[in-house]
Formats: C-alpha cells, sequence, structure tokens
C-alpha cells in the first residue's frame, strides 16, 4: 500500500510542527553542556539555511509572478499591492529591505523562465550548494554579488570556475580548483568569503582593478549622522588604500602602546617583568603588555583617541591650511559665571550637542581663552586677547623637555600630546614652562580620576603612580630628553613644588 504523498505546504506546516515541539522540549540551551549546546547551535544553523534557501525561493518566484509588465496578470496587482516586495512584506512581515535581498539573490540561484524554456541559474554551484543546506544566504549573497560584477568581463568558464572554488571554499570541499590551498577543507565565513570574493575578481580581471580603483575613489565619503545617546556616528566608506593608511596609524600606536608598559621602567630603561607580574601574568590577573596604568578602554575606544590625537596635531601644524589666516579653532561658549562657579555647561560652533565643564575646562588648559562681553541685545562689547593659553614657543620648549605624555609607559610623542597646567589655570597657576607639562589626550582627560600626582622640582616634571600600580609611592622623574637622560637622576625638592591631585574640586579638572 502506497503512502500519499503530503502536498507541499502540508509538509512545511508538518516540519513546523515538529520543529515547534523540539524547541519546547529543549527548554533553556544554558542548562546543556558545553558539547550539547554546540551541537544545538549547528543543527538549528543547518535547519535555518534549508529554511532560508527556501524563503529565498519563493520570494524570488512571487517577485516573478509580480513583474509591472505583466499589469493586471501581475500577483502583486491581484493581491492589491503595489510591487513583488510589497507583497512579500504583507505576507511575512520582514522589511523591505529583507524581502529584496532575498529577491535578487533568488534571481541569481533559481531556474530561469524564457520563451517557454526554462534554463539553469546563472549560478549553478550555489543553488545546489543553498538547497542542500550547505551554504548559508550570506554567504551565497557575498559570492554571487561579486560574480555579477565581472560577468560581462570575463570568459563564462572561468566564471564558472570561480564559482564553483568559491562555493567549495564556503563549504570546505575539495575540489580542482582549491586542492592544495590555504585552508582547503575547512568551511569559511561569510565574512572570510567576501575577502576571497575580492580576490577572484582581482585574478580574474586584474585589468579592471586600477579603474575600480578610481570608481572607488570617487566613492569615498565621510560624514557625520545624527546626534545618538551624546554621540555622532560617522558614516561613509574608504578605499583600500585608505584604509591601510588608517590602519597603519592605529597599529603604530596600539603597538607602541602595548609593548612600552612592561618592557620599560618607570624612568624609561627597559626591564622585563618582575616575579610578581609574572605570576600575575599566569594567573591571568595581569595581560602582557597591558599598558603601564591598566588602561581598560577598549580597541575602538583607543582608536578614537588617536584619531582625536591626529586631528588635533594636523591643527596644531603651521603649515596646515588656516581659516582666515588663523589656524582651525575649537571655539567653546561657556558662561564665565558657570566657569567660576564650576558648574553648568558649553557649546563648540557648529555643534548642537552640549559639551560638560570638564571638556571645557580642559579645552581651556590645552588651548587658552578669549573673553567676549556681550551687550543685552547680543551685541559685542568687548573682545579680550587670549589669554592662559601656552605660546608655540613655549610648547617647543616644553616638547624638547618631555618629550612626550609624562606619564610612564605612554608611547604617545611631543607631536601629538597636549599642554597641561600642573597648577590650574582657575587656580591662577601661570601659563609658563615651569608649569606646563605634555599630556595625551587620554591621560589629559583622566588626570583627575586616574590617581597619577603631578608635581614640577626645579622645572622638571616628576610623577606619583596611584598606590595600585606603585605601592611604594615613590615621585619618579619623567624626562625623555636624551640629555636628561644621561644626567644621574637625583630628586631634589625645592620650595617651590606643585602637585596635581586627583580629587573633584576645581583645581584638578583639566
Amino acid at each position: 500500500m502506497n503512502t500519499p504523498t503530503l502536498a507541499p505546504v502540508e509538509a512545511l506546516q508538518q516540519g513546523a510542527s515538529i520543529l515547534g515541539q523540539a524547541l519546547r522540549d529543549l527548554g533553556s540551551v544554558g542548562l546543556l553542556s558545553d558539547d550539547d549546546a554546540l551541537d544545538v547551535l549547528a543543527t538549528f544553523e543547518a535547519v535555518g539555511r534549508l529554511a532560508d534557501a527556501g524563503r529565498v525561493m519563493a520570494a524570488s518566484s512571487i517577485a516573478d509572478r509580480s513583474n509591472r509588465w505583466l499589469g493586471h496578470d501581475s500577483l502583486a496587482w491581484k493581491r492589491g499591492c503595489r510591487t513583488g516586495t510589497d507583497l512579500i512584506t504583507q505576507v511575512t512581515g520582514v522589511s523591505a529591505r529583507e524581502a529584496g535581498r532575498r529577491v535578487r539573490l533568488g534571481q541569481g540561484i533559481s531556474p530561469r523562465q524564457e520563451v517557454g524554456t526554462t534554463l539553469p541559474p546563472l549560478f549553478p554551484a550555489v543553488a545546489d550548494a543553498v538547497r542542500e543546506g550547505a551554504l548559508g544566504v550570506d554567504a551565497a549573497e557575498a559570492i554571487t554579488v561579486g560574480l555579477t560584477e565581472l560577468a560581462s568581463r570575463v570568459k563564462p568558464d572561468d566564471l564558472a570556475g570561480a564559482e564553483r572554488a568559491l562555493v567549495a571554499t564556503a563549504t570546505g570541499a575539495v575540489t580542482d580548483e582549491t586542492a592544495g590551498t590555504p585552508g582547503a577543507g575547512l568551511p569559511h565565513s561569510a565574512d572570510l568569503m567576501h575577502q576571497q570574493v575580492e580576490v577572484w575578481k582581482a585574478r580574474l580581471d586584474p585589468d579592471g582593478v586600477a579603474p575600480s580603483e578610481t570608481d572607488a575613489d570617487l566613492r569615498s565619503t565621510f560624514g557625520f549622522g545624527e546626534l545618538r545617546r551624546g554621540l555622532y556616528p560617522i558614516r561613509g566608506a574608504v578605499t583600500p588604500e585608505m584604509r591601510g593608511i588608517v590602519n597603519g596609524i592605529f597599529d603604530a600606536h596600539l603597538s607602541a602602546h602595548s609593548t612600552s608598559a612592561h618592557s620599560r621602567s618607570a624612568d624609561g630603561a627597559t626591564r622585563f617583568p618582575t616575579a610578581e607580574e609574572q605570576a600575575r601574568i599566569a594567573a591571568g590577573e595581569l595581560i602582557p603588555g597591558a599598558e603601564a596604568d591598566f588602561d581598560t578602554r577598549t580597541g575602538a575606544h583607543k582608536r578614537a583617541d588617536i584619531l582625536r590625537m591626529v586631528l588635533e596635531a594636523a591643527a596644531r601644524d603651521p603649515k596646515g591650511p588656516t581659516m582666515g589666516g588663523a589656524a582651525p579653532t575649537v571655539m567653546v561658549h561657556v558662561d564665565a559665571t558657570d566657569l567660576a562657579d564650576n558648574r553648568g555647561i558649553g557649546w563648540i560652533d557648529g555643534v548642537e550637542a552640549p559639551v560638560s565643564l570638564r571638556t571645557v575646562e580642559r579645552l581651556i588648559c590645552a588651548g587658552g581663552y578669549q573673553k567676549i562681553v556681550f551687550g543685552n541685545d547680543g551685541q559685542i562689547l568687548h573682545l579680550g586677547g587670549k589669554e592662559r593659553c601656552f605660546t608655540s614657543q613655549q610648547r617647543r620648549a616644553i616638547s624638547a623637555r618631555d618629550g612626550g605624555c609624562i606619564i610612564p609607559g605612554c608611547p604617545v610623542t611631543a607631536a601629538w600630546a597636549e599642554v597641561h597646567h600642573v597648577i590650574p589655570w582657575q587656580n591662577n597657576g601661570p601659563t609658563d614652562v615651569d608649569n606646563g607639562v605634555l599630556l595625551c589626550f587620554y591621560h589629559h582627560t583622566t588626570i583627575a580620576t586616574s590617581g597619577w600626582e603631578i608635581r614640577m622640582v626645579n622645572g622638571v616634571p616628576q610623577v606619583l603612580a596611584p598606590r595600585w600600580i606603585d605601592p611604594t609611592r615613590t615621585w619618579r622623574s619623567t624626562a625623555r630628553h636624551r640629555v636628561s637622560q644621561a644626567r644621574p637622576r637625583v630628586l631634589k625638592q625645592k620650595a617651590r613644588t606643585a602637585t596635581a591631585r586627583p580629587n573633584p574640586s576645581p583645581s584638578s579638572r583639566e
């Protein structure tokens, strides 16, 4: 007796029912062992890939039935929708973007109908792998989009060979095209497949690389989005060359920071980790190469600070472009009463988001300020000269003495650092060489809370590390100049010493 075959919809409904029951029986994945949790993850991915294949092919079919040239015979028109994408979103509830993504992929891996004849898919190898659940739709999309760009410029056989090789690379299959290549036999993630596609594009169409780079240069963009939770998102895209330049800058600073901390002592001499540090490294309490002050910033946070230092250094460059005859300057507006009372907020020209008084004070400390008196109707009654701003000659002298950020282990050079008042300017600290030291943006911003203390002895800065970094609480010289390093380091305290202490008072917030 033959078992009746279920209709496609009934079979899918039955499969959905079985999957739903499996989910209910599974309960919480968090209660499973590590191996079982990984098995569940892999199984759900396999099931999801098959479901994705069905969703892509179904969406492509609905889009074909809804072509505008069909007029009133269009499926979308019959169902009261404007387009096939509109109909798909109405039935499935997915976004128009996701519906369009499924349709585009489906058009590349679904059989084609032309004048009553069924033709194979444009990408048959991708189609087979997707239907079998061996290839996810994100990797399939990377392959089809990349090869579509080559279709008009390479031989069909070469394109088909590249397709087979890319599918094999993504799924971990070994073929004639992939045998002997690095990683052959191991499946690649969708992210890696984007890189593999670019490799094949350059291999099959080397003459197209230069024109594509020119096109990419024309498409390179950079801008800011709307303010969200106090931050402006950066939007844009850059060429591989620019990405390499930016990576080089980031890597140079990050590698210098990671290698300098525990390879050098507080006075700059090379050293190895102590026995205590080695024990902490073995226990996982200390990461080898971490910054001297155990910087907790993420990599993304550090890259943002590096970019800031690069831009600020460019703005200070006397050879750079000017605005109205002066170097580009960040204009910050703050009420004098708020500044005196250390409360309130400030505003930056051209930026609608406010900044804190701590930021205002740091900018004044590093760049000085001009006093402007407004009348009741907003007219300017008085414009004072720039005050409390280190001159270029003073900065050169301080840079020659300090050599860079004075916090031990910090590799930021003088060109990237800011000048900081040791005795705060709002506490009548003088703006002279004997009261100025170099700090990088990060240490300048956190000097009031990090626990580091600074004082001047005979015109030379000394630092005191927080107790959790230096239990001995010893004042240490910070001179990085070669002449200074050649001298014996004898710490002599004179009558005039100044200390920047980490407390919430206005005297330490710079």
